[in-house]
């Protein structure tokens, strides 16, 4: 097993057959604010609770809260920049996502990422698919998003 930890400088790209059950990558952080929550909600999800802290003060979230989504959001472009380095990308088939709390304009979010299972495709040998747990937390380490996906990651050329 091992551990690589993202924004730490460049590195080197992963092929399927570099992983190993029990691997762990930690990306670097995004700290999230009022203005990019706002932002984001009027584009994508433009629900009171993500719109206004007012608004939201009233609701089950007892003010301002980001978008799943937009925490979502947040997740894939760490995992991308610094927190799986695959060889060809992040690329998802699938997967099942919960938000146990909601993610605040005053959170630093990180994602902690374990491959779980890997399994060489038996008809197209270049690729296989690789089962990932990432837990998006935030700077007190609680639990904001967990993310299970299945991903297509390819071999190493022959």
């Amino acid at each position: 097993m091992s551990t690589i930890t993202g924004g730490a400088g460049p590195q080197s790209a992963l092929y399927l057959d570099d992983l190993k059950i029990g691997d762990r990558f930690c990306s670097a952080e995004h700290a999230l604010d009022e203005q990019q929550i706002m932002a984001f909600a009027r584009q994508f999800d433009p629900q009171p609770f993500h719109l206004s802290d007012a608004a939201a003060k009233s609701t089950l979230f007892a003010g301002l809260a980001a978008s799943g989504w937009h925490t979502a959001a947040i997740t894939m472009r760490l995992l991308v920049t610094s927190g799986m380095p695959l060889q060809d990308g992040v690329i998802g088939s699938g997967g099942e996502i919960s938000w146990p709390q909601p993610t605040r304009a005053s959170d630093i979010l990180h994602v902690e990422s374990e491959v779980l299972e890997i399994t060489p495709s038996r008809s197209r040998p270049d690729r296989g698919m690789v089962k990932l747990r990432s837990e998006t937390r935030n700077q007190r380490g609680e639990l904001l998003q967990l993310f299970v996906s299945k991903l297509v990651v390819s071999r190493k050329p022959a």
